[in-house]
This record gives C-alpha cells, structure tokens and sequence, in this order.
C-alpha cells in the first residue's frame, strides 16, 4: 500500500516522535554494547545488522515499540477532539495506552484487568460458537465507590475469554477529597469492597445470575512495584452457594505508583482488626435479636406463628439483618417522582428465586442490589427492597412489610406514612397503589366498613433501614391493622442503636455499599421500529398460512400511538388522559359501515416471537390477526417506553378494520 508524500513524511514524524519518547535510540546503544561484550571479546568478529535486530527482538525491545505505535494516532486523536473524562471502562488490551487515554494525573486510580477465566466446568462440553452465531455469554459487572463497570459480552466456555480493563476512581468526589492525591495508609482504611457479579446470557436473551464476589483490593498496597496477580474463585449463588462455578484472573495495579509501599504485615493486620470487629459488632446484635424475640413471643404465645423476619440470606448464603437491605437511594435525574420510581420497579423483570428438584418449597433469596439490577430481575423481596430505598431517597416515611398474600402465600410489599397519618400500600410488582383504610372490629354490625381492594392478608413485620418493628396487635390481618408506630403495645420496636451498629453505612465490612442506578442504553424509537416490523412478518406469515392475504394500514397503525403513550401515563401517574381524541380519530378513519377492534398488550421484554406467541393465545387478538371480512385492513403499533438499568416497558396494539356483512 503506497501512502501520498505529506501522510509518508507525517507517519515518520510520528515514528521519530514515538521512539524519541520512549528513548528507544538509548536501549539500542545499550543493547549493542551488551552485545558486543557477550558475544564479540573472544574472537573480534564483525557484528551484522541481522545479529542486532536479533538481539533487539530477543530482549522484547522491537515488540515494545510496535505495540506503542500501533495505538499513538488514536491518542492522539483523542487528544485532540476531547477533555479529560472522569474513569471509564476500557476493552483495550495494552495497559500502557490505557493509562495514556482517560487519565488525571492529580488522581490515584486502581486499573483491574480480567485476564481470562479457567475451569467453569458446567460449559466443558459447550461448542466453540461459530462465527456470528448466537450464543449463550458471560458478562461481569462492578462497582466500586459509586462507580459501575460492565465487560463486553464473552462466549460460555470452560475457559471464558474475559480480556478486560477497569479503571476505577479510588476518591470520587462524593466519597471523599476528590482533589487530594490519597496515600496508602488513607486507602487501607477503605474497607469498600471490588462487588463484581457475573451474569449469564442465554440464547433467547434470558439472564442468570452465576456469582456474586467481593474482592478484596488492598492487598495491591504491599506489592512491591505497585502490581498483583489473584486467581479469584467464584462460588455459585442460592442452593449452589458453597460450589465453585470458575476461576477468574485478575491483575491489580495502582497508578499512579505509590512512593512508599505497605508490609503485608500492616495489610493483614487491618484485615484481621476489620474481620474481628465486624464479626463482634453482628455477635453482638444477634443477641440482642434473639432477647427481642424471646420478649415478642411472651407477649402472646400465637406470635410464633406471624411472619416476623429479623434476618434474610441473600444471594451468598451469608444472613443479613433486613434493614441492611435498605437505604434512602436517590436516582439523580434518572427518576423524578416517587410514581415513576413505582413504575420502574414494576418493569423489572419476576422471577423466584430457582429451586433443584420438587416439594414446591419456595428458596429464599434476597439479593444484593447489584446482583438484581444487572440480572434485571428477582423476587417480590428484591423489587420491594429497592422501591422503599427509593421512596425514602425522595424523602417519603417508607417500609418495607412482611406478610402474607391470598392462600397464605408469603410476600412483600411497601408501605409509606404520610404526615396526615394516611397509609398508602404500594404494590413494587405492579406499581399499584391503594390507601389503608382500617376496619374498626368493635363498631356494631349494621356500620358500614370500608372494603379493601389491596391483595394482602396478614402482616408480621415491617422494617426499614432505621427501624424494626413487629406487629403485636390482637390479629395480624392487614384489615383491621391500625399503623400507630408510636403506640407499643400494638408494633414492638428494635433498639435503633442495635440497628445502626450493624446495617449503617460503612457500619461492617459485610454490608454491601448501594450503586448507583444507570441510564437506559436502549434506543426507544429504533426499538419500537425493529420490534413493529418482525411483528408485521409474523402477522403476514401467520395470515399466509391460513390462506389470508394481508393489507397494512400505515395511517391507522400510527394512530394508535396515542392510545399507548395514555396507557403508559395511566400506569405511571395513575392519571387517565388524551382518550377522547384517540376515539375520536378512530371514528375519522373508519369509514361508515365499517368495524373497527383493537387489542392493546402489555410486555416488560423486547422479544418479538414471544410476544408473538403470548397475543395469539388470546382469542381476541387471535381474532383480529386471523380476520376475516371484506376490505381487511390491519394495524400495529409498537411503543417502546425506556427506564434506567436498560428496564423497558412495551406496549403493542393490534388492530383491524373491515366492512361489516350481514
């Protein structure tokens, strides 16, 4: 490939420049003279340009400079075009450009690479994936000190070819002095833990959730040149929590490097000192909770049986008090209402926790926040936990109440105080709101009594992340429950101090820090279009095989839109708007004679076929999409509405119109 005369004499430049930089003319002088002490004082021999070269190769030095050169326009480009970013996430292999990219010199950084992964023995026998064929992936997550992290997607194989680089941020500005260069010994108190969760993606899009890991980054601050080496073990979650799943590799460095590094005695200590004082301050509050229990069951024998739940295992195996699973989390300008922090929860995906083998057991499992929000969905404890965390950030008196549903079927659900005292249930799988209304049991037969409309029907204990409290009224159903907090002998307070000691903030190194919630990286418009359209080519071809031919109408399929964008609004603020002139523009578009249907659906996934699937099992969408009549026109609209954590909510309507024949 032959370059015009001003890129040749540029690309030299750039050359010269680069090896000037690196002082590579020096190392060459250097290496000559080794050379010629090594392998020229016996016999005075000539030393040829191959023998150099030879010797230049042998040493890594010519590898060094290719590997520099093949990255140095891109810097500098990037030089060129944008401003010092805050710490990113990196897929580059070559950790010397990385450091060269988005860096501030005034601050100290941890680079975490993931060099690859080893006996993941569960995919042994998976098949190299073909090029461009889809297959099941592994994705890692992190998040250290408000920052959050994600890996490219790579193939499940035994050996996972994770090839990634993080650079994390270790004083953000709302954690500490951002503009203080911190030392070792500020950084060995920064008990913060590396979380890291690894998710699996299937074939059809599904998640699981593989492992959840806290890594412990201090150990970098007694090596020796700034750099360390872990082979991290991952254990399986739920039932599979004592199983390793895989072996991560995962280098440490720190950059800048430190000017006076830690004895791995001082580490150690620190850990030790953090492990014992962690591990008092939970010995301490499990008796406490075992003396609050004795209390609560000599107040009526029947307490025994209410469901009063003081700890939860979450994802590890490991029980945590409740309360640790909550704290007030603000969503920046992801969120702006308590309403549409409901409708966020609501679209996050259900599903219990998995349970090998039969007996209709249900697993318990109260997951981390991370581990929820990258897998994108959990159980009725997970969405319940984040909703309150989310309804105190907005400032809002919120609980989290334990209880049961129809049937005896345990659940969760919010609950929020307002200041008149009134007491809103919130529904965190729906998004549903209903106002508690007690029903008086002492008031004579003939009074009328308000009617719940909520699903619940006992109620043992609601907590948050301050407060504890059981339920000690004569009965537990939620009907006849009176929410006077203050009043003893009806809710049994914990100590707030006993509380505090183990779930506050930064209180022991076994509660987990809350991340920050991220924005959507899905494009609503282009996924409305790409859903719209395969579900036209599965309309079409549905309608082909039953001998049917299809005619679209385009300005009928774009007035549903209105339709779907109230339904939304409806769902969201619980307000019903705009449905006069959707029903009105129906009327204009459907010509006398005529009859007009329509089916909206609701879906919390992007998966065409199977929104495909689930419409025709309804016989009134089956009937508009198999129609039959004279001038059949059809109709389909698609709206994509996009929430943080890349969480969806779809809406799709069918539609058709055709003249009536009597």
């Amino acid at each position: 490939m032959s370059l015009p005369p001003e890129k040749a004499s540029e690309l030299k430049q750039i050359i010269h420049q680069q090896l000037l930089k690196m002082d590579v003319h020096g190392r060459i002088r250097e290496v000559l003279a080794e050379t010629i002490r090594e392998e020229l004082a016996p016999e005075h021999q000539q030393l040829s340009t191959e023998d150099l070269i030879r010797a230049l190769r042998q040493r890594g030095i010519i590898d060094d400079v290719m590997k520099e050169l093949k990255f140095v326009t891109d810097v500098n480009e990037m030089g060129k075009t944008s401003a010092p970013k805050p710490s990113t996430h990196f897929v580059d292999r070559e950790p010397p450009v990385l450091k060269k990219t988005n860096i501030d010199p005034t601050r100290r950084y941890l680079y975490l690479q993931v060099l690859g992964g080893k006996a993941f023995l569960e995919h042994l026998q998976e098949p190299e994936p073909l090029p461009g064929q889809i297959c099941s992936t592994f994705t890692l997550c992190l998040h250290f000190r408000n920052q959050r992290f994600r890996s490219k997607p790579v193939p499940c194989a035994c050996e996972p070819d994770f090839q990634d680089g993080f650079l994390l941020e270790i004083h953000k500005d709302s954690l500490g002095d951002g503009s203080k260069m911190v030392d070792a010994t500020t950084m060995l108190s920064m008990c913060d833990p590396v979380h890291m969760v690894l998710i699996k993606t299937d074939t059809f899009g599904e998640t699981t959730l593989v492992a959840s890991y806290f890594l412990e980054w201090r150990s970098v601050l007694a090596a020796e040149n700034g750099i360390t080496n872990v082979a991290v073990e991952l254990l399986g979650v739920g039932t599979e929590s004592k199983v390793s799943v895989g072996v991560l590799n995962i280098r440490l460095e720190m950059y800048p490097l430190l000017n006076k590094t830690l004895s791995s005695e001082i580490t150690s200590t620190q850990f030790t000192l953090e492990r014992q004082k962690t591990a008092e301050k939970e010995r301490l509050f499990l008796v406490y909770a075992k003396q609050w229990w004795r209390e609560y069951l000599q107040i009526r024998p029947t307490h025994n049986a209410r469901l009063v739940k003081i700890f939860a295992q979450d994802e590890n195996g490991v029980n945590r008090p409740v309360c640790s699973f909550v704290r007030p989390l603000r969503a920046g300008r992801l969120l702006d209402t308590p309403r549409q922090a409901a409708r966020f929860v609501s679209v996050l995906g259900h599903e219990r926790a998995p349970v090998i083998g039969g007996g209709g057991g249900k697993q318990e499992q109260w997951c981390t926040l991370l581990a929820f929000l990258c897998r994108n969905k959990g159980d009725c404890e997970d969405h319940a936990n984040l909703l309150c965390s989310l309804l105190l950030g907005f400032g809002l008196e919120a609980f989290v109440c334990v209880g049961t549903k129809a049937k005896g079927v345990p659940h969760t659900w919010v609950m929020t105080c307002g200041s008149d005292g009134t007491i809103t249930f919130w529904e965190s799988l729906t998004g549903h709101r209903y106002i508690h209304r007690p029903i008086n049991p002492d008031d004579p037969p003939l009074a009328e009594q308000p009617k719940p409309l909520y699903p619940y029907r006992t109620i043992g204990c609601i907590f948050n992340h301050e407060t504890f409290f059981g339920n000690c009224q004569p009965s537990d159903a939620v009907e006849v429950c009176v929410f006077d907090l203050h009043d003893e002998s009806k809710w049994k307070p914990m100590s707030g101090e006993a509380i505090k000691s183990v779930c506050a903030p930064g209180a022991t190194s076994s509660v987990p820090p809350f991340p920050p919630l991220c924005a959507s990286t899905i494009d609503a418009a282009l996924t409305s279009n790409e859903m719209e359209v395969q579900l036209r080519i599965l309309v079409s071809e549905h309608r082909k095989d039953l001998g049917l031919s299809t005619v679209w109408d385009d300005q009928l399929s774009y007035l549903l839109s209105q339709a779907l964008a109230a339904y939304e609004l409806e769902r969201t603020t619980g307000v019903s708007a705009g449905n006069e002139e959707f029903q009105d523009a129906v009327r204009r578009a459907v010509p006398d004679g005529h009859t007009f249907k329509g089916f909206p659906i609701h879906f919390v996934h992007k998966n065409a076929r199977r929104v495909f699937a689930t419409c025709l099992r309804s016989p009134f969408c089956e009937e508009i999409i198999c129609c039959r009549g004279d001038q059949v026109r059809l109709a389909v609209r698609v709206r994509v509405f996009a929430y943080p954590e890349s969480a969806c909510a779809v809406w799709i309507m069918f539609a058709c119109k055709y003249r009536s024949v009597l």
